[in-house]
């Protein structure tokens, strides 16, 4: 158990460092995506596979948990993407858009790279197809007369993403400056930097008005829960911080660190803005794994004694 669960953990890393050499990716997501936006906004298809109004009863049922929950198990999350993709033939990416809007762990790595997988560019020629047996039997016979394409081919993606050299180096630390923590890194008091003085912590939010995908309120509200509790947590032991919206970081001018958000919403905006007064800091986990993510998983997964070893 002990072992599957550090897996898991850092199967998160791994499709970060895997889109952090390959950030391109994400930006070809966000420009597709508009376009296929604009010629699905009248399609019916797709209006009754967002409202769970298709003639699959589980896949309806997921959507409304979704909604409703924030949440979905991994292996509902496979059903889900594979009969989005291969049944109900609807783009990918509008897939993870729809995850994205709706999941509390949405992150842009693993849920972009997820669909990726399940559609077969990810690992190019491999897909995932979800069969009636397995979701009979994995829910317990809940669902029947569930009516898939178990046929499919993967898709293809004639784009090749070659990995990008990149330099995760932490910036040389200087005390008191100001640091911008932002909402995928609110645990400051168990981070690599939480012995060094900083001037003051900046918490960040990101409201849909700089997003590119806009979040449901579901998720918004979380967001915002969690930056309550790092400001409640840095309050008790008395370290200074202020709440800002991330638009108000342009008026920063002097230079400050802020703990590496990867690739996504938030770096997006600091690149678009060209705020070049921000040094990053990364954490040491991600600084040591992320080397070993210029393949496969499976390549990655025999490291792992030794990143596990690096940590302790």
């Amino acid at each position: 158990k002990t072992e599957k669960f550090i897996q898991e953990v850092l199967w998160r890393v791994y499709w970060k460092g895997w889109m952090e050499l390959r950030s391109n990716v994400w930006t070809d997501f966000l420009q597709d995506l508009k376009v296929i936006k604009s010629n699905f906004k009248n399609n019916q298809n797709y209006s009754d596979a967002i409202d769970g109004k298709t003639n699959i009863d589980c896949f309806n049922f997921w959507v409304e948990e979704i909604k409703k929950h924030n949440y979905l198990h991994n292996h509902a999350r496979m059903w889900f993407a594979s009969i989005w993709i291969f049944t109900l033939e609807l783009p990918w990416q509008l897939g993870a858009e729809f995850f994205m809007k709706h999941l509390l762990d949405g992150d842009s790595a693993s849920n972009t790279l997820g669909w990726r997988w399940v559609a077969g560019i990810q690992t190019k020629g491999k897909h995932y197809s979800a069969k009636e047996w397995n979701i009979k039997k994995f829910t317990n016979n809940k669902f029947d007369k569930i009516k898939l394409n178990e046929n499919s081919l993967p898709q293809t993606d004639e784009r090749l993403y070659r990995i990008i050299s990149k330099e995760f180096k932490d910036a040389e630390l200087v005390e008191n400056k100001n640091l911008l923590v932002f909402d995928n890194n609110l645990s400051f008091e168990n981070s690599d930097f939480k012995n060094n003085n900083f001037k003051k912590i900046y918490l960040i939010s990101n409201e849909n008005e700089t997003r590119q995908i806009i979040l449901s309120e579901n998720v918004l509200n979380f967001k915002k829960f969690l930056l309550d509790d790092q400001e409640k947590r840095l309050n008790e032991k008395s370290i200074k911080c202020e709440r800002i919206n991330i638009a108000d970081v342009k008026n920063i001018k002097e230079n400050v660190y802020a703990f590496y958000p990867s690739v996504g919403e938030n770096l997006d905006y600091i690149n678009i803005n060209n705020l070049e007064n921000i040094e990053f800091l990364y954490r040491k986990i991600d600084k040591y794994s992320w080397k070993f993510c210029n393949k496969g998983f499976f390549n990655f997964k025999k490291y792992i004694p030794k990143i596990v070893e690096n940590l302790e």
